[in-house]
């Protein structure tokens, strides 16, 4: 919904998120990895995401979000490859259109403890596997654009 229909006909405003899309190359075939994340609150696979605080850049935003949601650090890309929208629910049950910037975040850490560890499971995914488990059609098409020449889309 444009702007200009959401104000004539209400509706809440959309809300910017920032996604890491993290992942690595695995074994001697130089194989592309993906890694998700389950959700917190109905146990799907999502990539770590959240709003960027204060005047924190949208990689800047991916990375914390990374970190804190998948206990994962690496190396982030300047720049977005692209977006996918959805709807959060927010605990009085109001639906939030949202739109997601995504981030790559080139794995270089995988840390044993972090903040949302007893919250959450993470999994390496092939990138068809991983544009198979997320709910969002656009995100999957990302996924597997991203797979085809990461280190050229992430540079």
């Amino acid at each position: 919904m444009t702007e200009t229909v959401r104000r004539l006909f209400g509706g809440n405003p959309r809300q910017v998120q920032a996604a890491a899309l993290p992942w690595r190359i695995a074994g001697s075939g130089n194989a592309i990895q993906i890694m998700l994340i389950t959700s917190r609150g109905t146990g799907r696979w999502v990539l770590p995401k959240g709003w960027p605080e204060g005047a924190e850049t949208l990689a800047k935003a991916a990375m914390r979000e990374a970190r804190e949601e998948a206990g994962i650090s690496g190396i982030p890309s300047d720049d977005e490859i692209g977006r996918f929208y959805y709807h959060k629910t927010d605990g009085t049950g109001v639906e939030w259109p949202c739109e997601v910037a995504v981030v790559p975040l080139e794995v270089t850490e995988e840390l044993r403890k972090w903040p949302e560890r007893k919250q959450r499971t993470r999994q390496w995914f092939s990138p068809q596997e991983a544009a198979a488990a997320v709910n969002e059609p656009d995100l999957g098409e990302l996924l597997i654009e991203f797979a085809h020449n990461p280190r050229k889309i992430a540079a």
